[in-house]
């Protein structure tokens, strides 16, 4: 018997949340950041809400005009390390940068964890875009890579960390006392790969997890972040703010996944979601209003000053429209403005509204109200071809996050939207992938 298709759910974890005004709510802990016990009970949350994953994002760099959350936070492969401690089932995705690492030493490092949760881990792979200014210059380099450069590192990046952690076929080790063989040489392989950018001999010094290798997540926005998303991510990260948008960005990635030879049902697409939830739906606006007037103006136009250095905000206030301040028709250099720009020559957004597309705290109508209205939407995107599950990008945690496990979670779950309870034990398997066989093994069997 086929199981129905069930609604993929993500938890995006980010000290107080989103909303770079959440950490001045009443009952907000500003430094939620780098409290391990705070982190650990988010993560239990969402287990309990029988998430697939939480995810992790990261910077490498910072500027004055960071979001408060992520100007003081842990490095994520440390942090789901931690984690992966404190849970028993869900996932836990790490983001990681294939610019400034080396692979051999972050395949380990996302393999050791691996093992230590027992096969709950997914690397969100990122070419770091440089918003700060200030990337290259933390890794002794004058300029970041220019976007083309990025993604043919990482397409090797990503061929060449997959490799090593083949290096150990699944039966290498045979713990034999009697003969005194611990494992059998003939299933221990070396890439000894030679490209573009890396040379790598390998072989990797810890063998393949109970799910084979960790999820590949990505989100990339760009024309080559899209392609390189096709060929090799597992979940597609991406924020669509109406339906129409979602589904036709679902149809076509779909196809360029297809056109890049393989199954687009192996590859789900998750999009972003900041709902704000209330009793009523006048409590949940009343939510939402709290929220923007603990913004301030220097707030909204630093940020974008910054953002879009090409354009004088000066005379602007958070009330000025996009086409007022001429963004609806910029060219914007910033490689992450390609995703909003649709959005903002279509609706003609306040510098407010844009402030929060940008940062992604953005909860439109659709996202604001009781309950049922976001399961409403919720159910509306996932059956009407739009999405293969959600990343709940909480304004405000942990509250954000509670009331989504505690009402919205229960009325999915009654609709035969979401899964009861976890059936299995690995990321693999919460979100319906296959164990990756062992290349080494494919090509012996192939021979023989």
């Amino acid at each position: 018997m086929t199981r129905a298709r069930e609604m993929k759910l993500s938890a995006y974890l980010v000290g107080t949340g989103m909303h770079a005004s959440s950490w001045k709510l009443a009952d907000a802990y500003p430094g939620a950041s780098i409290d391990i016990d705070y982190y650990r009970q988010l993560a239990q949350t969402a287990e309990r809400g029988k998430f697939d994953m939480v995810f992790l994002a990261d910077s490498l760099a910072i500027n004055e005009e960071s979001h408060p959350n992520i100007l003081n936070r842990f490095e994520p492969i440390t942090l789901i390390s931690a984690l992966a401690g404190a849970t028993s089932r869900i996932g836990l995705v790490a983001t990681a940068s294939t610019s400034y690492v080396e692979p051999f030493n972050l395949a380990r490092q996302l393999m050791s964890v691996d093992q230590i949760s027992k096969g709950r881990v997914g690397w969100n792979i990122v070419t770091t875009r440089d918003l700060s200014g200030n990337t290259a210059r933390n890794f002794g380099a004058a300029e970041h890579y220019e976007l083309e450069h990025r993604y043919l590192r990482a397409t090797e990046f990503v061929e060449v960390v997959r490799g090593l952690w083949d290096s150990w076929e699944d039966d290498a080790f045979i713990f034999d006392k009697t003969s005194g063989r611990f494992f059998d040489p003939t299933k221990l392989h070396r890439i000894s790969h030679q490209g573009e950018f890396f040379s790598v001999e390998g072989p990797l010094n810890i063998a393949r997890s109970p799910q084979g290798q960790p999820v590949l997540v990505q989100a990339g926005n760009s024309s080559a972040g899209q392609q390189f998303a096709a060929q090799v991510g597992e979940v597609i990260f991406a924020i669509k703010f109406n339906f129409e948008d979602a589904r036709e960005y679902y149809q076509s990635f779909k196809r360029r996944v297809a056109d890049s030879g393989r199954n687009p049902d192996e590859v789900h697409i998750i999009l972003g979601i900041s709902p704000i939830i209330g009793i009523t739906e006048d409590d949940a606006k009343q939510k939402r209003r709290q929220f923007e007037e603990l913004l301030t103006d220097e707030t909204i136009l630093g940020f974008l000053a910054d953002y879009f250095k090409e354009v004088d905000f000066s005379g602007y206030t958070p009330q000025t429209t996009a086409r007022e301040a001429g963004l609806d028709v910029l060219q914007a250099k910033n490689p992450d403005y390609p995703k909003h720009q649709p959005v903002i020559a279509r609706e003609n957004p306040t510098l407010r509204e844009i402030y929060s597309l940008i940062i992604g705290s953005f909860s439109g109508d659709h996202l604001v109200g009781t309950p049922e209205k976001i399961a409403d939407t919720l159910e509306l995107w996932f059956n009407g071809g739009a999405t293969d599950g959600f990343m709940l990008m909480a304004p405000g945690l942990p509250g954000g996050l509670e009331d989504f496990v505690d009402s919205v979670v229960p009325i999915l779950q009654e609709r035969g939207l979401f899964r009861l309870d976890y059936t299995g034990s690995t990321l693999r398997e919460h979100i319906g992938l296959s164990v990756p066989p062992n290349r080494f093994t494919a090509t012996e069997q192939a021979v023989l």
